[in-house]
């Protein structure tokens, strides 16, 4: 792991491989070690960087709400260390708020833009009142709020599957400090919408849906794709893609790479 000096936060990132650059951007409650599964096979041909976002992995939190907008100025910042001028985003749930935030602030540094179990729309007001209900529920009880949370991401046939992937993911959530779970829910609750660069941005995307997610609505979803150029694929299980559709992930995301 490599970090950086960014608003006099330190942001912890890896550099691996060469080629296009491929940016890898984590979920909420995740961090850039959900993508170890994937370094070896996407960095064979390209330079694959990883990143852990604002408040999680080894990255320190910024402040007291963590906006979309400050994740992506972050990004930018890895990548201006690192000389990249362009770069294929791909951003799980969190991640792809953040790589649209990107895209809006940096157009001119995007290549590509994939959406993993994630949308381009602004929280309705539910959500938001959501997101207001998981701030009090983490204060009350932290373990069991991020315990619950991770385990409802799956679909429920994948549960008893995917035991030991569920219990990692769990560990992996529960080095997300209070604070930094506080202040992105605020910020994912502020977010803008961006669904106008899913019709308007010239350059390759794809929207990777899983049919099962509870956290973005299938239908809903593929909405806010119709009369737009983007690639659609669907997954029949839950919003942790990564973890539950892994090979035939690694296969599509090398598919798009290679077009790109």
């Amino acid at each position: 792991m490599k970090q950086i000096l960014f608003k006099n936060t330190s942001i912890s990132y890896s550099d691996n491989g060469k080629g296009t650059a491929i940016v890898l951007l984590h979920g909420f409650l995740e961090n850039q070690k959900m993508w170890d599964n994937y370094i070896e096979a996407f960095s064979k041909k390209n330079r694959v960087i990883t990143i852990d976002l604002l408040g999680h992995g080894d990255t320190e939190c910024l402040g007291y709400v963590t906006s979309m907008e400050d994740n992506a100025d972050a990004v930018h910042s890895v990548l201006t260390e690192l000389r990249i001028r362009k770069a294929i985003l791909v951003g799980h749930s969190m991640g792809g708020y953040v790589g649209l935030a990107f895209a809006e602030l940096y157009p001119e540094n995007v290549k590509g833009l994939v959406l993993l179990n994630s949308t381009a729309r602004a929280d309705s007001t539910e959500r938001q009142l959501n997101r207001d209900r998981a701030i009090i529920a983490v204060k009350k009880s932290y373990i069991g709020f991020v315990s619950l949370a991770i385990a409802n991401l799956f679909s429920e046939n994948n549960r008893e599957r995917l035991v030991a992937e569920i219990a990692n993911t769990k560990k992996e959530a529960l080095k997300t400090p209070l604070q930094a779970i506080i202040a992105s829910l605020e910020g994912m609750k502020i977010r803008s919408d961006r669904k106008v660069l899913l019709h308007l941005s010239p350059y390759p995307k794809m929207l990777i849906l899983g049919k099962k997610d509870p956290i973005v609505a299938y239908e809903e979803a593929k909405e806010q794709i119709e009369n737009t150029e983007v690639q659609l694929v669907t997954f029949p299980d839950g919003h942790m893609s990564h973890i539950e559709n892994q090979h035939e992930l690694t296969t599509v995301l090398l598919q798009f790479f290679k077009k790109v």
